[in-house]
């Protein structure tokens, strides 16, 4: 889908009953005191409030969603909380708004399978955090190729899976983008989806400490 098709679909979400994310990668985080945080496809911005309270008042927390109704729920709902350690960030994820190695730990919950060039997202995840940062990340792949039918197709999106990729690619992708080394917390087996099979899983991994010979 086109950036403004996304935006519109979920801002209209933001106040429904619906809950598109999938996967538990906050209860793999274990965000510490002081810690900078990064929340890739906040939505309404729960898991942004977990790790907030988490890092507490020396730690901050980023909530970064491209639809402006997830936004400024996530925004009414700090407020209610009093939630002064977040900012909520409007960005592609290919094309984080966010500086160079400003993350301790950044988090998603099936959201990268929504990016139109994985590669980039996986290689931003790389230049945000620290050395020796972390990432813990739920999501889904495919055990073939998504057929073109389900691309643009409303429940295969709203399920999370249209855009998925196999898991070779998808461990390539890591590897390409710098982390050589990841740890699967949780699989689970195959699943009938549409004319084909995926899977959801969780994984993480951390920016070596030495970075890149590029100095990331």
């Amino acid at each position: 889908m086109e950036i403004k098709e996304i935006n519109n679909r979920y801002s209209e979400l933001a106040e429904s009953d619906c809950c598109l994310s999938c996967g538990g990668a906050i209860n793999y985080a274990e965000p510490l005191t002081g810690e900078v945080c990064v929340d890739l496809g906040s939505g309404r911005g729960t898991d942004v409030l977990r790790m907030a309270e988490s890092v507490g008042e020396t730690g901050f927390v980023y909530g970064i969603d491209i639809s402006d109704g997830m936004l400024e729920k996530a925004r009414q709902n700090a407020a209610k909380f009093n939630a002064t350690n977040v900012k909520f960030v409007r960005s592609g994820l290919e094309s984080l708004e966010l500086p160079d190695r400003v993350a301790d730990l950044v988090i998603s919950n099936c959201t990268i399978n929504h990016a139109a060039n994985k590669q980039a997202v996986w290689d931003e995840i790389y230049r945000i955090l620290k050395k020796g940062g972390r990432f813990v990340i739920s999501d889904i792949y495919s055990t073939t190729t998504v057929p073109d039918e389900y691309r643009n197709d409303p429940v295969a999106i709203a399920e999370c899976w249209a855009g998925s990729v196999t898991r070779e690619e998808y461990l390539k992708q890591l590897d390409n983008a710098g982390f050589s080394s990841v740890s699967i917390l949780e699989e689970s087996a195959p699943y009938d989806k549409g004319k084909i099979k995926v899977a959801s899983w969780t994984i993480a991994s951390k920016k070596p400490k030495g970075g890149c010979s590029c100095g990331c």
